[in-house]
C-alpha cells in the first residue's frame, strides 16, 4: 500500500456503540483502540448515564486520549458510542471529533458517522440559506440540523426524515433518549455489526472490535437496516431501503482497509486476501526466487500468491512498527528518505534473487518507485511487482480519501507506461473479474457487481450530486474536512 501522506489510500472512520453495560465507556474506548487503522488523527466517545451525557475527544491515538483512569473513570453510565477519525483535507480542530453532540428540543442527542454524504455540500447551502449555523466543517453534523428543522415529533421520526434527504455511503451510530442506534445506507457501502456482550448489545465497524471485549458476533446489520437498542432489547426495521437498491459492499474492505481478523459480510478478511493473492498468481505468473510481501497490507496476499505459485515465500521486506503517522519531514533529504523510515529491505533474502513484490494498490506510485529501488539497492536481480487489485483509475466519495481522478497514475497511464515509472521488471495487477472470482462472486457482469468497485470501475452507485453541481471544485472531497472518512 502506498503509505506516504501523499501517495495513497487512507483509512475510512470507525464506530462503535455500546448498550446495557456498566463498563460502556471502558469498553468503548477498547473497541476504538481495535478499530485504530480505520482513524488515526483522532477520537472521541460519549457516554450516559439515563440522565445526563458525558464526552472526551482528543487529537491523536486511542491510547494516548484514553489511556488515564480519570478519562475513563469520567465516562459514565450503561451506553456510549465512539469514533475514530481520519481527516481528509485542512486541519484536524477539534470541533469536527466525533461523536458530535447537540441539544435538540426533545434533549441530548450524540451522533457518530462512517462514510460520506455526497450531497452534503448542496444540503449545507440550503440550512445556511435557512439560518442554520454551522460549528464544524464535517457533512456529519448535517444530520443534526436536518433533524433540528424536522417537523416529526418523534424522535425516530426526525432521524429517518433527516437520513431520507442525504445521499452517499454512511453507518452511523447514534445515542439519545437511552436508546442506541445503528444504521446503514441502502447499499451497505460502509460496514456495521452488531454483537452481544452478556445481556448488552455492541455496534461496531469491524468484528475485530468484537473480539477485543470478548463479545460474540451477532450478524451484519443489513443495507438501508436501522435497529434501535434499548432495556427492552432490538427492534429491527429497514426505512431506507428502496426497490433496486441492491447490496453494494465496498470491495476495497476486502484488498486493504478491514484489519485481517475481522469478517465482513460474511467473509474471513484475511481467507479473501489470501485468495486474491492465488488468483494474482493463476493470472499472472512469473518465474522468481522469492515471494515478498510489502508489509503489512500485502502479506496475506503474498502468502496466497507464494502457496498458488510454488515459489516461496520470504519476509524481504522489514517493516519499522514504530514510526508515527506524523513524522516531520523538514527537508528533501529526509523526505527522500520517508519509505526506509517504515521500510526496509532484508538484504540477505534479496541479494542476486529474483523478487515477485505484491502490494495491495499503486496509487500516484511514487512510494511503490522508492520501494522497488530500495530492492534494487539491496542487490535483487529481478524485481516483479503484482498488485493485488485492479488498477486505480478513479477517486472514492464514499468514505475512502483518495487523491483526485487526475492525479492517480492508473487514470493517466496503461499497465507498461506504470512499470516503467515504478522501474519493475515486470507488473501486473489483478483483473476485475479475477477479483470477483476470489471474493467466490459469480461474476461482476453475471446479475450486476455485488460490490462498490468504483474506484476500479467508474461506475458509482450512489449520486454524486455535489460534484455533478460542480461544488466549488471536481473533486467534493477536497472541499472540507470530511469526519465520515
Amino acid at each position: 500500500m502506498d503509505a506516504s501522506p501523499l501517495d495513497g489510500f487512507h483509512e475510512e472512520c470507525g464506530v462503535f456503540g455500546v448498550f446495557g453495560h456498566t463498563d460502556s465507556g471502558a469498553l468503548t474506548a477498547l473497541g476504538l483502540h481495535a478499530l485504530q487503522h480505520r482513524g488515526q488523527e483522532a477520537c472521541g466517545i460519549v457516554s450516559f448515564d439515563g440522565t445526563e451525557f458525558f464526552s472526551h475527544r482528543a487529537l491523536g491515538l486511542v491510547d494516548a486520549a484514553f489511556g488515564a483512569a480519570d478519562v475513563i473513570g469520567g465516562l459514565k453510565g450503561h451506553a456510549a458510542i465512539g469514533h475514530n477519525r481520519y481527516a481528509t483535507t485542512g486541519e484536524t480542530l477539534v470541533r469536527n471529533i466525533q461523536p458530535l453532540y447537540a441539544d435538540l428540543s426533545f434533549g441530548g442527542f450524540a451522533l457518530a458517522h462512517n462514510g460520506n454524504l455526497t450531497n452534503a455540500h448542496t444540503i449545507r447551502q440550503a440550512l445556511v440559506r435557512q439560518g442554520s449555523l454551522f460549528q464544524s466543517t464535517t457533512d456529519t453534523e448535517i444530520i443534526l440540523h436536518l433533524m433540528a428543522v424536522s417537523t416529526r415529533n418523534d424522535v425516530i421520526g426526525r432521524l429517518v426524515e433527516a437520513i431520507g434527504q442525504i445521499e452517499g455511503a454512511y453507518s452511523l451510530v447514534a445515542l439519545w433518549g437511552d436508546r442506541l442506534v445503528g444504521l446503514r445506507d441502502p447499499h451497505g457501502i460502509r460496514p456495521l455489526v452488531l454483537g452481544r456482550l452478556g445481556e448488552s448489545y455492541i455496534l461496531a465497524s469491524e468484528t475485530c472490535a468484537l473480539d477485543i471485549i470478548g463479545a460474540t458476533f451477532v450478524r451484519d446489520i443489513g443495507p438501508g437496516e436501522m435497529v434501535v437498542i434499548d432495556r427492552k432489547g432490538i427492534q429491527s426495521s429497514f426505512p431506507f431501503a428502496y426497490k433496486g437498491a441492491e447490496s453494494r459492499f465496498c470491495v476495497f474492505e476486502y484488498v486493504y482497509f478491514a484489519r485481517p481478523d475481522s469478517f465482513m459480510e460474511g467473509r474471513s478478511v484475511y481467507g479473501m486476501r489470501r485468495r486474491i493473492g492465488a488468483e494474482l498468481a493463476r493470472e499472472a505468473p512469473v518465474e522468481a526466487d522469492y515471494v515478498v510481501a510489502v508489509p503489512d497490507s500485502g502479506v496475506p496476499s503474498a502468502i496466497g500468491y507464494a502457496e498458488e505459485s510454488g515459489i516461496p515465500f520470504e519476509l524481504g521486506i522489514i517493516r519499522n512498527h514504530y514510526i508515527g503517522r506524523t513524522f516531520i519531514e523538514p527537508t528533501n533529504q529526509i523526505r527522500n528518505l520517508g519509505v526506509k523510515l517504515k521500510h526496509n529491505a532484508n538484504r540477505a533474502f534479496i541479494e542476486g534473487k529474483r523478487i515477485v513484490l505484491i502490494d495491495d494498490s499503486i496509487v500516484r506510485g511514487t512510494t511503490s518507485k522508492k520501494i522497488v529501488e530500495m530492492v534494487r539497492a539491496a542487490g535483487a536481480a529481478q524485481v516483479h511487482m503484482r498488485i493485488s487489485s485492479p488498477p486505480t483509475a478513479h477517486s472514492c466519495f464514499y468514505g475512502i480519501d483518495t487523491p483526485s481522478t487526475s492525479d492517480l497514475l492508473a487514470h493517466k497511464m496503461d499497465v507498461e507506461a506504470i512499470r516503467t515509472f515504478i522501474g519493475a521488471d515486470s507488473l501486473s495487477y489483478i483483473s476485475i473479474d479475477g477479483l470477483y472470482r476470489a471474493l467466490q462472486d459469480t461474476g461482476r457482469d453475471s446479475g450486476g457487481p455485488r460490490f462498490c468497485d468504483a474506484c476500479f470501475t467508474g461506475d458509482y452507485p450512489v449520486p454524486l450530486t455535489d460534484h455533478a453541481n460542480n461544488c466549488a471544485g471536481a473533486k467534493v472531497t477536497d472541499l472540507r474536512e470530511r469526519a465520515g472518512t
